[in-house]
């Protein structure tokens, strides 16, 4: 069996999701086939030789709905005999495209893949390409009467049941603005990053983080998905939810490069970090959001490997509720938890942000001289990848 390494993983800027945000009016493609183009040449690359392109994207509605790795891919003028797909697992549709891209390595068939992930959020409205229509059908309607509620609805669900307040959330927002701040403020979050040419001009830093961010301040906000009717259904929920302690919607691409270890060596290209182990599982429906903890159970039992050995946690924040609880129930370090900041501060591109993830994670344990890191996301229906590197040195 051969060995898949991670030899680059880049990131565009990460940027609001409005009409005046930085990446606004650039199309989606376009977007990832800067990034695209710019892993290929910081590698020296023959992109000739490269397999496949498997690409993240979840809003597939619009601008998105034609195959966007292949047509981000042929924008770059890169040979249009290499092929491309499009993975949709929600928010973990680029890390499943890491997994897809490992595997396919690992089995053989393939030696050379770029996995990416791309979503601009202000020009494909999050839920787009659902048009307004019932997506469940009346079977699954019946096993889950009265009905599943939406992901905010979810997230003060799992507050209630981990036993989270609204400080708590507040103060881990905060915090995840404030971290991002310093890694962006040290440099050292500069090395993941590639700059994006818009009709605005170049684009080179995270326009999302709120350095003044403070608990207080969130304090303030209201709570958003509270309603008569779901407070008598669910008597247990406080309502903390928020603006403040949830990710923001965002426009983002993300890139990596992916080879047989064989292979890297064979063209000079250092091998940067491998693949320990990879597990993805379904969790309740309901609460949605707390599928990571078993599956960082499961991938941790595959690697062998306890909690404690690992260096650097990445546990998307889709919702202030969703590390906590996550902390929570495995006793992890919060020191060692989304050091960098998460998508509170940086924002969740929905189809990008799995890589973003690990980008961000490969660069931060370079920098720590550290060797384990552990990824989980939360997605769309209860579902949850992970995914353990190590870096190599």
């Amino acid at each position: 069996m051969k060995t898949p390494v991670i030899v680059d993983a880049i990131r565009s800027p990460m940027a609001r999701a409005k009409p005046d945000g930085a990446l606004a009016e650039l199309h989606p493609v376009d977007l990832l086939s800067q990034v695209l183009e710019q892993l290929v040449a910081r590698n020296q690359l023959d992109p000739a030789t490269v397999d496949d392109v498997i690409c993240g994207c979840v809003s597939q509605a619009g601008e998105q709905a034609g195959t966007p790795g292949r047509l981000a891919w042929l924008a770059a003028g890169l040979p249009a005999h290499v092929p491309s797909t499009t993975i949709d697992r929600k928010c973990g549709s680029s890390q499943q495209a890491v997994h897809f891209a490992a595997q396919a390595i690992m089995s053989g068939t393939q030696d050379i893949v770029i996995a990416c992930g791309v979503e601009s959020m202000s020009r494909v409205p999050m839920g787009s390409s659902r048009m307004g229509k019932n997506t469940t059908g009346a079977r699954f309607d019946e096993r889950y009467a009265p009905g599943l509620v939406g992901q905010g609805v979810s997230a003060d669900l799992v507050a209630a049941k981990w036993g989270l307040s609204r400080s708590d959330l507040d103060a881990y927002a905060a915090r995840s603005h404030q971290r991002a701040h310093a890694a962006q403020s040290s440099g050292a979050s500069a090395r993941e990053i590639v700059s994006i040419r818009s009709p605005l001009g170049l684009v080179s830093a995270d326009e999302t983080i709120r350095a003044s961010t403070t608990p207080e301040k969130l304090a303030g906000l209201k709570a958003v998905f509270e309603s008569e009717e779901l407070s008598a259904r669910f008597p247990q929920i406080q309502w903390s939810t928020t603006a403040g302690n949830a990710s923001q919607m965002t426009d983002g691409a993300s890139a990596m490069l992916i080879m047989s270890e064989e292979r890297a060596l064979q063209l000079g290209l250092r091998p940067r970090a491998r693949f320990v182990a990879f597990d993805v599982v379904g969790d309740d429906p309901l609460y949605m959001l707390t599928a990571p903890i078993p599956a960082t159970q499961r991938v941790l039992a595959k690697a062998r490997m306890q909690l404690g050995d690992i260096a650097h946690y990445e546990i998307n924040e889709a919702f202030a509720s969703v590390p906590l609880a996550w902390q929570k129930e495995l006793g992890a370090d919060g020191e060692r938890l989304n050091p960098r900041g998460g998508a509170i501060a940086l924002g969740h591109p929905l189809g990008a942000s799995g890589l973003r993830l690990m980008t961000t994670m490969l660069h931060a344990l370079e920098d720590s001289g550290e060797r384990y890191g552990l990824q989980s996301m939360c997605e769309a229906g209860g579902m949850a990848n992970a995914t353990i590197i190590e870096v190599l040195r």
